[in-house]
């Protein structure tokens, strides 16, 4: 696929632009718990941009009880988690914001890049508004609206497509392995937040958003 000139940037939710990984890990921790194992940060890390009921699929491996449970248990285990979740979410305000997000976006579309977000979860609106940052981005493409979780590139051509740019026009920021692999099925360039080691295949790897703009960005992708 033939790469343009960067029209447009697509945003995963959590670990990029909120804080919200250790929410999730906290309930993901707690559901273990009941479950009788434990969870550890590092068995978390292959949670990340894993839909939620492939996440409970991996928790149960974890704790050797991956066939123990019918679908409609797994559902309720499920539920129970994002409850605990959203009981956390809902303490959330602008201070949950990462540093250097909402500069970010605020100068991309001062310059005309369209801003997408493009996120698996299905919380993603409650977060938005609980933060305060819902009218930074031009689409919003969640779990609501996806049949296919990364690292699968559905839900970053439905970002593209809303917001009417061509996948070879569009960057994307990513915290995860698997939406790194999403991106570049997409045929999109990425930037990886966090550890380089844990983000192979991403175009540029950054630690995270603060000092990043516009300029920045055009020294590397236009």
């Amino acid at each position: 696929m033939i790469r343009t000139m960067m029209t447009a940037c697509l945003f995963d939710l959590d670990g990029v632009i909120v804080d919200t990984a250790r929410f999730h890990y906290k309930a993901w921790r707690r559901l273990a718990s009941r479950l009788g194992f434990d969870f550890t940060e590092d068995d978390n890390e292959r949670l990340k941009g894993v839909s939620r009921m492939r996440s409970l699929d991996i928790l149960l491996d974890v704790g050797g009880m991956s066939e123990r449970f019918t679908d409609s248990e797994k559902q309720e285990l499920a539920d129970l988690k994002n409850g605990w979740y959203l009981e956390y979410v809902a303490a959330m305000t602008s201070a949950d914001v990462l540093p250097g997000a909402v500069g970010l976006l605020t100068d991309l579309r001062r310059h005309g890049i369209a801003t997408a977000l493009a996120s698996s979860s299905r919380n993603a609106g409650v977060i938005l508004q609980r933060t305060g940052i819902a009218t930074l981005f031009d689409a919003v493409v969640d779990g609501n609206d996806i049949t296919r979780a990364k690292p699968d590139p559905q839900v970053f051509l439905l970002a593209a497509s809303r917001l009417d740019a061509e996948p070879g026009g569009c960057v994307v920021f990513e915290d995860a392995g698997a939406g790194i692999e999403a991106a570049s099925a997409a045929g999109m360039r990425s930037v990886g937040i966090g550890a380089a080691d844990r983000l192979p295949g991403a175009d540029v790897v950054l630690p995270g958003l603060a000092g990043v703009d516009y300029g920045c960005l055009k020294g590397l992708f236009v």
